[in-house]
């Protein structure tokens, strides 16, 4: 003869033996005690966490010979056979196959038929699978049932039954159990039954129940039949470990030995995704974290080290991935492709890498592992400008112009040349250097981490696309330069741009300072190249254009000529004729 499984053998027989469901123990001991019970119950919840088992309950207590304070006394005979399954005044009916119109009607047939006991108890299981036919067959029923029949209707998913059939009914609320509660029922079955298990097969245990005490005791007898050996867990915390050490190759390990215990990719990234909320809810919560006491000291310190942001990140990367893994050929390709993405910046998006660096260098900056100095990397130099145009120049520094540039032989021409008259020397022009503007006195220098490459890559990558209107339109040439004296410097083509530009400097400031979470200064310049005019651009000389007024001719004068005169002037060939008006 097959042994009784645990589930079975440990179901509860009354409501005080239901675990972590006050409420519902209450509500239904109350109604049943002051004789106020309803005709129609709706219990939802999720599996394993007692909906049909408070059916039955119900069901017992509702005919029992015996009741205590609104508890079954389970000695009866209406018990007894409440508890065998041959009770005529309990009719269980599986919803999720037996959902046709003509087995509700057929239900329905029954219901004005006598019973033995003082009630008939209608068990419905998964009622949210019924056809909209069989609903609307059910729904009638309800509105008017017999005094003596009373509905149970369990379901998992209490959102897919009708409107008006959930209204008609008194709306239970069965939850998960927390870990505590499943921790204490383990080593109490364990103990009853005579079951050895060490802490770690206790905590395996209830990990693999996921808060369902039905799951977790199938889960013990599985542990109880291997000799109360933990069973070989999955590696979480590789997962996390590798995120932080951005070691793509680990991550990929610790996906390979997790296939090796038989878990398919769904399983591990729903596994690795309830382990990176448990490190989200270290940080930001923590008093529901649901975990032993030593298993929660390793969890919150995995969580310091990984940071609230790139938690989040990772939960979100694999949650889209669960979505992919419906109708993806392969899942764990889709697994192994997201976690690289997660481990390693190369292979992320360019925002998500920068986000990454920027997060891990102020990590380091606010735990001392690096300067100030070190973080905002060297000075630039200052380019080399060309003395006589005042650009550029390019490939290294400018030579002198004496040096550089040969000054020509004076032509031997033995005719004298022709005396020219005395030119004024122009001065070159020059181009004062910009003043950077004094930041705000309140305003707090950019961290080690937003500055240099960084700073200018925000600037590129967030605020400059995020531009709306004008603005958009004026900094769409702008160039990043760098930063110089704590402030990012901003160049334009010409003085007028840069002017119009710094209109809406405080705007650039204001994202700038959001996107990295510190105040940041904005400097505005032209670009003194452009704005600098050639020194050797032919300029004309208002000397070389003067007149000599001596030199002037006078026009020879012209006839005056009659009006008839200019008009054949201006028709060749052209005759009047006379004639009378």
């Amino acid at each position: 003869m097959a042994q009784q499984s645990l589930y079975r053998r440990y179901r509860p027989r009354r409501f005080s033996e239901l675990k972590g469901q006050e409420h519902v123990v209450r509500a239904l001991r109350n109604a049943v005690a002051t004789h106020r019970e309803g005709q129609a119950y709706l219990f939802s919840g999720p599996r394993g966490t007692g909906k049909t088992t408070s059916a039955r309950i119900l069901a017992k207590v509702l005919n029992c010979e015996n009741p205590l304070e609104g508890e079954p006394c389970c000695e009866c005979e209406s018990c007894k056979s409440v508890e065998a399954g041959t009770s005529f005044d309990v009719i269980e009916l599986d919803a999720a196959s037996n959902n046709k119109v003509d087995d509700i009607r057929e239900l329905i047939e029954r219901v004005n038929l006598g019973t033995p006991g003082r009630h008939k108890v209608y068990i419905l299981d998964e009622v949210h699978m019924l056809t909209p036919g069989a609903e609307a067959a059910l729904l009638k029923t309800l509105e008017e049932p017999p005094p003596h029949v009373v509905f149970v209707l369990a379901t998992t998913d209490p959102q897919k039954v009708r409107d008006t059939i959930r209204s008609r009914t008194q709306h239970l609320s069965f939850h998960l159990l927390n870990e505590k509660e499943l921790e204490e029922h383990v080593r109490w079955v364990a103990g009853d039954a005579g079951i050895e298990l060490t802490d770690d097969a206790v905590e395996a245990v209830v990990r693999q129940g996921g808060g369902s005490a039905r799951d977790t005791l199938s889960a013990l007898e599985v542990v109880a039949a291997g000799g109360g050996v933990a069973p070989e867990m999955m590696p979480l915390d590789e997962f996390v470990e590798s995120i932080i050490e951005r070691d793509p190759g680990r991550a990929l390990a610790a996906v390979a030995a997790s296939a090796h215990l038989g878990r398919d990719a769904r399983s591990i990234a729903e596994a690795v995704l309830a382990h990176l909320r448990d490190c989200f809810l270290s940080i930001m919560a923590p008093e529901l974290v649901q975990l032993p006491a030593h298993r929660a000291e390793v969890v919150s310190e995995q969580a310091h080290r990984l940071g609230a942001a790139a938690a989040v990140r990772a939960m979100e990367g694999l949650g889209d991935i669960l979505v992919e893994m419906r109708h993806a050929p392969d899942p764990r390709v889709l697994l192994e492709v997201a976690l690289v993405k997660l481990t390693s910046e190369a292979a992320g998006s360019d925002m998500a890498a920068l986000l990454s660096r920027l997060e891990r260098l102020e990590r380091q900056v606010a735990q001392g592992g690096i300067g100030a100095g070190s973080a905002t990397g060297p000075i630039p130099r200052p380019v080399p400008t060309d003395p006589n145009t005042g650009r550029a120049v390019l490939g290294g520094r400018a030579k002198q112009a004496a040096a550089s540039a040969p000054v020509p032989a004076a032509p031997t021409d033995p005719t004298p040349s022709a005396p020219q008259r005395p030119v004024a020397a122009r001065p070159a022009p020059t181009v004062a250097a910009p003043q950077p503007e004094p930041a705000p006195a309140n305003a707090s220098a950019a961290p080690p981490s937003a500055v240099g490459g960084d700073l200018v890559a925000v600037f590129d990558t967030v605020v400059r696309p995020g531009l709306k209107g004008m603005a958009k339109a004026l900094y769409v040439v702008a160039q990043p330069k760098g930063v110089r004296n704590g402030a990012l410097v901003i160049g334009f083509p010409n003085q007028g741009h840069a002017d119009k530009a710094g209109q809406y400097r405080a705007d650039i400031e204001k994202a700038l300072s959001a996107a990295i979470g510190a105040a940041v200064t904005v400097f505005i310049e032209a670009d003194a190249a452009a704005a600098a005019t050639p020194v050797d651009a032919e300029v004309p000389d208002p000397i070389d254009h003067e007149v000599d007024l001596s030199d002037l001719q006078s026009a020879p004068p012209q006839e005056q000529g009659t009006h008839l005169d200019r008009i054949a002037s201006s028709f060749p060939g052209s005759t009047f004729v006379e004639g009378s008006a």
